[in-house]
This record gives C-alpha cells, sequence and structure tokens, in this order.
C-alpha cells in the first residue's frame, strides 16, 4: 500500500525566541541536530516500506526556505502545496488528501508536522506500519507517546480497547490538563501523549471529513481546483481558501469520528514546544547542563545555554535558560520556559522587530543581514546564490553602493549591464533601476551601504521579479 509523507510547515514557535522568528521559524533552524527539524522530518521517512517523497504544505512566505532546505538534503518532494492564508491543520490536511487522491484514492498519508523531534527512528518506523496496516481497515490512526513526566504542555488520549497489537481505539482527547489532572492520568494509566502525526488513507480521510466539515471539504476542494502553477509550487486559491472554516484535524474529526485508532508507539518524542523540552532531550554533562555553541560553564547546575553568535560565561547560575543571538538574548528560568510567548507579545506590543526577524533575513536569492545603522547609513551584507538574482527595482529615497567581497556580480544599473570581480565596485543613484545578480559559481558576497533621508524596507519598487512576489520586497 503506497504511504505519501505529508509535512506540515505551519507555525511561528514563538515559546522558542529568540531563535524563532515570524520569518524564520523554529522548523527552519538546526535546534536539535546539525539539521533543521523541517530536514529532519523529510528524512526520516526514507527506508520507510512503501513510501515515496514527501508533499509539503506551508506558505507562499515560507516556500523558498522549504524548497531550499529539501534540495541541501538531496529530496525531490512530491509536491509543495500553498497555502494563501492560515486555516489550522485540518484544511491543509485536506488539500494535500484531494491532491493525493485525484492519482491515488487508495494512498495511505502520514501526516506529520515539521517541527517535531523523534529520538528512535525504527521505532517510529515499526508504528508506523501497524498504522499503516489499520488504515487499510478503514481507521484515522493516530500516534499515542507513553507519558514521561505529568506534562500539562501536551494533549493526552485515553485509549479504550484493543484492536491489533499496539492499536487501540481512542476513548477520548484530554486538551492540555493542569498538572494534577496529569499527575492522575498517570497514576491511572492508560493515558498517552498526543503526538499530532496521523495516518489514513487518503479518500477515507475525505469521506469522514465530508461527513462532519462539509463547508471545510467544499472550500478546500475549490481552493484545489483552482489552484495555479506557480515556478514548482501550487498555490492553493485565495478566496476559496479563505472561506474554509479555521480548525484542527483533532477538533474537526479525530474528536468526532467513531473511526479513530491510537498506535502505542515507544520512540522517544517531543514537539519542541519550549527551552526546558530541547534541555530535555539535549545530551547533558556531569551538572545536567546543556551548551550549544561558545559556552563556558563554572558551577552551573541544570542550565540550557546556547550561542548562536558570541561567547557567553555562566558562573554559579541553577536552572536558566540563556539564549543568546546577535541582536537579543533570553534568560529566564527554565520553568518559566512556557512563558517565553508572553515576551513575544510584548515585543509585538511595543511594535519592535526582534521577535520578526533575524538581522540576517533571507530570501529566495539568498540572504542580507545588518551590519552596521546610523542617522542617514546602513550597511549589510548581501549573499546571492548562484544563478540567482535580486529583482529589478527602484528607491525613491535612497542611493546604494556595492561592493564585491567574493564571487562575480552581474549589474544592471539603468541600461547598463556589467560584470564585477572581487574589490569592484558601483553606485546605484537615487531613482536609478537596478539589479544584482551572481554570474559565478560560488555565493557572490556583497557589502552594501546604503545612504539616504528613508532606508526601510518597503522604499523598494519592484519592476521585474524571478519568484512572483509582491512588488515591495527585493
Amino acid at each position: 500500500m503506497p504511504v505519501v509523507p505529508v509535512i506540515l510547515c505551519g507555525g511561528s514557535g514563538s515559546r522558542l525566541w529568540p531563535m524563532s522568528r515570524r520569518l524564520l521559524p523554529k522548523q527552519f533552524l538546526p535546534l536539535a541536530g546539525d539539521k533543521t527539524l523541517f530536514q529532519d522530518t523529510a528524512l526520516r521517512t526514507l527506508g520507510l516500506a512503501g513510501c515515496g517523497a514527501p508533499l509539503v504544505v506551508t506558505n507562499a512566505e515560507q516556500r523558498f526556505l522549504a524548497a531550499d532546505q529539501l534540495a541541501e538534503i538531496g529530496v525531490a518532494p512530491r509536491a509543495l502545496l500553498l497555502e494563501p492564508v492560515g486555516r489550522n491543520t485540518a484544511p491543509a490536511v485536506a488539500a494535500a488528501a484531494l491532491h493525493v487522491a485525484r492519482e491515488n484514492p487508495s494512498a495511505v498519508l502520514l501526516v506529520q508536522p515539521s517541527d517535531h523531534v523523534i529520538g528512535d527512528v525504527p521505532a517510529f518506523h515499526a508504528a508506523v506500519a501497524e498504522a499503516v496496516a489499520v488504515a487499510g481497515d478503514g481507521y484515522l490512526v493516530t500516534f499515542g507517546v507513553l507519558p514521561t513526566e505529568p506534562s500539562s504542555g501536551y494533549g493526552y488520549i485515553e485509549a479504550g480497547e484493543p484492536i491489533a497489537g499496539n492499536v487501540l481505539r481512542i476513548r477520548r482527547f484530554v486538551e492540555k490538563p493542569a498538572r494534577e489532572k496529569a499527575e492522575s492520568f498517570l497514576a491511572q494509566g492508560g493515558f498517552y501523549w498526543n503526538s499530532g502525526m496521523f495516518v489514513f488513507a487518503a479518500q477515507r480521510f475525505i469521506e469522514e471529513l465530508g461527513r462532519l466539515q462539509p463547508a471545510m471539504l467544499q472550500a478546500v476542494r475549490a481552493a484545489l481546483e483552482g489552484a495555479t502553477p506557480d515556478l514548482g509550487f501550487l498555490r492553493l486559491e485565495q478566496k476559496a481558501f479563505a472561506a474554509s472554516p479555521s480548525d484542527s484535524i483533532d477538533y474537526a474529526v479525530m474528536e468526532r469520528t467513531d473511526a479513530g485508532a491510537m498506535v502505542r508507539a515507544s520512540m522517544r518524542w517531543s514537539d519542541v514546544g519550549s527551552w526546558s523540552e530541547l534541555w530535555e532531550i539535549g545530551e547533558k554533562d556531569a551538572a545536567r547542563n546543556v551548551a550549544r555553541g561558545d559556552v563556558a560553564l563554572r558551577d552551573a547546575a541544570g542550565c540550557y545555554v546556547r550561542a548562536d553568535a558570541r561567547h557567553v560565561s555562566v558562573l554559579g547560575a541553577r536552572d536558566l535558560v540563556i539564549v543568546e543571538t546577535d541582536d537579543a538574548v533570553l534568560v529566564a528560568a527554565k520553568d518559566r520556559a512556557q512563558d517565553v510567548k508572553e515576551v513575544v507579545e510584548q515585543l509585538d506590543r511595543a511594535h519592535r522587530s526582534e521577535h520578526v526577524s533575524h538581522t540576517r533575513v533571507h530570501r529566495p536569492w539568498g540572504y542580507y543581514e545588518s551590519v552596521d545603522a546610523g542617522p542617514g547609513f546602513q550597511v549589510k551584507r548581501l549573499m546571492v546564490k548562484p544563478g540567482r538574482k535580486i529583482s529589478l527595482q527602484l528607491h525613491h529615497k535612497r542611493a546604494e553602493h556595492w561592493v564585491v567581497v567574493s564571487g562575480t556580480a552581474r549589474v544592471t544599473r539603468g541600461e547598463e549591464v556589467f560584470d564585477l570581480a572581487r574589490n569592484q565596485s558601483t553606485y546605484i543613484p537615487v531613482g536609478t533601476k537596478h539589479r544584482l545578480g551572481n554570474a559565478g559559481s560560488e555565493p557572490l558576497l556583497i557589502v552594501e551601504v546604503q545612504s539616504g533621508d528613508y532606508l526601510g524596507e518597503d522604499d523598494i519598487v519592484r519592476l521585474e521579479d524571478s519568484y512572483n512576489r509582491d512588488s515591495t520586497s527585493r
């Protein structure tokens, strides 16, 4: 029976600030290893019997991040579906199921969030195999993970009577209980963490969604029928998709269906919802500290310390989370790690930018990052990937000076087109149309000095773009 992995790439991961930000959320970061959580999710299904290429559901803003990260690990996706607006997980899964059912209604979907950590891949494969077997009998299957502590950060599933092997019926779902209630669940037994992963036949899910949420199915079907190809992506029709009710797959289907089942999974699992969870799954020293990056610890115990840009020394601390980036530092009691979201909300209310993007901002052509700024000037470092180019654009309020650090730049300035090599430079006057491209086979690095009365990113008039973006970003 063919299995299609479906990877859901939504979410902002605000509890993992300052690493996770709106424009670069946690699934696209290497938080638990050398690869990003999204890449680990895509690689996890390799070697799984009957499993094909993944279908990815993401949004327009993050589409090139997803495509580039898959290319980095050599995974060619079955499809990349773009949600025009966020409508939670049920419509996203519906779009994937309808897309797959066009070619093979009996295909089984393995639905996975892109931001989970699974520490025992063979155990995961074994659980999936059991789920696939009963999905062929019409069950909608999720995975229940045996709790290791009475966490109030996870939802729970109470298991019912057995179906086959480690597969049991679902008696009920319980949304994130208070700790006292979670303690009673563990004492009673028969309760499992809700992993948020699912297995079911594509057509079976469509039938059940149509019975339970007909308006949602109708809207998503119309969005898929009106979808348009876009540079290798499939963009769902906006008006129809926006008309869909917004709901999670748990609430919309799993809590209401009579066909729900749960595989009792023995794998090590975390949804990486907070820094304290990364401490839980991290490799600890003798004092139970977890350190990542250039970190020095002295008389510290039970801490999670991550240095992203600079050296961090910790002296005499207990049970702290310390996370450093080049523009922000978080220091929190480990038992308050779930409350980091409140810090992000405070930044948003203050109209700050540290929760929106890093100083390095990724673009389809590469990235730019801020180096320095002051009254009337701003300095940025740009990296353009081989074969790519920024949009043809102009600025009404600023001039730019480009200096090539490495690589070969192809510059459009007004009606001129010319190449620049290392240590060469050019000046772009205010109001002049221009474009920067990489004419070589190695990354192109540029230092850009902007000067003018206004230096905001919204002072961009895009005249032509290779990536079908809106008119106000490079």
